[in-house]
């Protein structure tokens, strides 16, 4: 049989879903439960046997600035491992307290959450593991801009597999189904010439401090680093030490030594601390002492960045203050486009990396033998990731590719305007975000430099995302809600797991509504969108003094997106001034005779103009 007849005669046989989800990250889990809330049918292709992404592997310190800007499904999220602890542990518990109302949760609890919400949906949601996409053109049918099917490797029985579909979301960390579809993308650095960002190009800064000798500002292919969020616990029944790795490399890590024994960090602090300072601080450790230097850090602590969650156990993540932490920077930047047998080689090399790290930490004899037994009463933890020698499973994509879609997000959307202010106002929004503006290392360290270069983070305010992020120019029936429109410093706020799980959900109603107004993704009515994720209980529009469950909340935040809040606070309360008023009544183009400036609620005038 040739292979055309094959591929028809496979394509007649194979299912049809409303939603085809490439990725079982959070995004693409939000997009198949939101669409399933619409009574829309979703297959999901993890390429791993688990869902759930980075949440699910040691990410349990959830990355959010202003924890009630994002809410919808996310917040859902939250609230069951926060019932997950109380409900297990009682409501008084030290477990109960840690999770931090739920924003903080070992990779266990992320995993069973998110496969509860899931099975909620079995008759609308399949969920299909160890379902891998290649980004090559052979895996891929489109006809008229539209994307008929794509080809997908069982990688249990090394079979092809056929999936056809009404709308496909690229879930993926790397962007690959949109990279099959001929959707334009970037990968690499902007220069600050281009979009006028803090941070873009090539930037020294210390940690906490200013810019340094050596930024150039200038745009380049380098690709911030990856790592694994470690679970690790110093709670002995439950600890496993750290193995010395098959491929150990000593002198990858032999410059700790000096920064152990002299206190040197990427920290601000460090423009005052002197060599005399450091020289002190040997002669300090030596005597038996940890380091007493401003903004050193002494043992685990040194090699990677502590966030406890509950049971004894850790989000550790790369120290910030650090020349070398579990990043490894320069050797990830093919990642975005290359094979999986490259990524699972890199994979495999970032594991032993990393074990070397912690086995060097706990071992050297050229370390302080008080530092070495700090360290040492670190390891894994025993009762996660049970099946994979108690390491994460995923490597912490932080960027992969970035596509060109209706609407090209920079830093410049998630600053104010002016001082205090909000950043601009996107009438499309989608969700309201927060995070700092963040990105690690793209390079190793190098001689005389204060810090990694592109290790950076600039101050963000909370902003609005606009529908178009996720959205190609050309191709009809693609939303792309993972890898997203932006430049490197403009993703680097948006790539925080609630912002996806944010995004994923408004997809998934975004789909549903191309399907049942028979439209473009591009041309879906983003009111009709707004509408429902407001009553899904999305914040579209962040305000200090109005939550989501606000009785009045859907009306304000449509009025917020018209532009007649313009402020952090509502004051719906409060009596409407004049010139307030006077705005109101010009935006409004009413009379408002019934409005009384400082007597009548400025949520009465809101309900008046509604």
């Amino acid at each position: 049989m040739c292979f055309c007849t094959y591929f028809c005669s496979v394509f007649a046989a194979s299912p049809y879903y409303d939603l085809v989800i490439v990725g079982g990250n959070p995004g693409g889990i939000m997009a198949a439960i939101a669409a399933a809330c619409l009574g829309k049918s979703s297959v999901i292709l993890e390429r791993t046997k688990y869902v759930g992404g980075l949440p699910a592997n040691g990410l349990g310190a959830t990355d959010i600035g202003t924890r009630a800007a994002t809410t919808g499904l996310f917040r859902e999220f939250v609230d069951r491992v926060k019932k997950h602890y109380v409900d297990t542990y009682g409501e008084n518990s030290e477990q109960a307290l840690l999770c931090s109302d739920g924003y903080h949760f070992e990779p266990s609890v992320g995993a069973k959450v998110f496969n509860e919400m899931l099975d909620e949906y079995k008759g609308k949601i399949t969920v299909l593991k160890m379902r891998q996409f290649d980004s090559e053109s052979q895996n891929i049918v489109m006809r008229d801009n539209s994307i008929e099917s794509i080809r997908i490797l069982n990688r249990e029985t090394g079979e092809t597999e056929i999936y056809t579909g009404h709308i496909f979301l690229d879930a993926t960390y790397e962007g690959d189904l949109g990279a099959a579809a001929n959707v334009p993308f970037r990968t690499g650095r902007e220069g600050r010439n281009e979009f006028g960002e803090p941070g873009a190009g090539r930037v020294y800064k210390y940690w906490g401090g200013p810019e340094a000798e050596g930024s150039t500002f200038q745009q380049d292919n380098a690709v911030q680093s990856y790592n694994y969020r470690m679970c690790l616990t110093n709670n002995p029944s439950n600890r496993v030490p750290f193995k010395k790795p098959a491929h150990y490399n000593r002198e990858e890590y032999a410059s700790i030594v000096e920064d152990v024994w002299t206190g040197r960090t990427t920290n601000v602090a460090m423009m005052t601390n002197t060599d005399e300072m450091m020289e002190e601080n040997r002669r300090h450790i030596k005597a038996g002492n940890p380091s007493k230097l401003p903004a050193d850090r002494w043992g685990i602590a040194r090699i990677t960045n502590i966030v406890h969650v509950p049971n004894a156990k850790t989000d550790a993540n790369n120290q910030h203050d650090a020349f070398l932490s579990t990043d490894l920077p320069e050797e990830n930047w093919p990642w975005p486009t290359s094979s999986w047998e490259w990524r699972d080689c890199f994979a495999q090399r970032l594991r032993e990396y990393t074990e070397g790290l912690f086995w060097f930490a706990q071992n050297d004899p050229e370390l302080p033998p008080h530092f070495r037994k700090a360290v040492a009463e670190w390891g894994l933890a025993k009762d996660e990731y049970t099946d994979n020698g108690n390491f994460p499973r995923q490597v912490y994509v932080r960027e992969g590719r970035r596509f060109e879609g209706m609407y090209f997000f920079t830093a410049n959307d998630a600053i104010p305007v002016v001082a205090g202010g909000r950043p601009p106002l996107h009438a499309t929004s989608i969700t309201a975000s927060h995070y700092a503006l963040d990105s690690h290392a793209v390079r190793k360290r190098e001689k005389g430099r204060v810090h990694l270069d592109g290790f950076l983070s600039y101050p963000s305010a909370v902003y609005t995302v606009p529908y178009g992020v996720m959205v190609p120019k050309e191709v009809d029936n693609l939303l792309l809600p993972v890898p997203v429109s932006g430049s490197h410093i403009g993703f680097s706020t948006l790539r925080m797991e609630p912002c996806w799980m944010a995004m994923g959900q408004a997809a998934g109603v975004a789909a549903h509504l191309a399907i049942a107004d028979n439209v473009k993704t591009r041309n879906v009515d983003v009111a009709k969108l707004q509408d429902i994720l407001l009553k899904q209980h999305v914040t579209l529009y962040y305000f200090r003094d109005v939550p989501y469950t606000h009785p009045d909340f859907p009306q304000i935040e449509k009025l917020a997106l018209q532009g007649y809040l313009p402020d952090w606070d509502a004051r719906l309360d409060e009596p409407i001034d004049a010139d307030t008023l006077a705005q109101w009544r010009r935006l409004s183009r009413l009379p408002l005779e019934n409005a009384v400036a400082g007597q009548t609620k400025r949520l009465d005038v809101l309900k008046m103009i509604d």
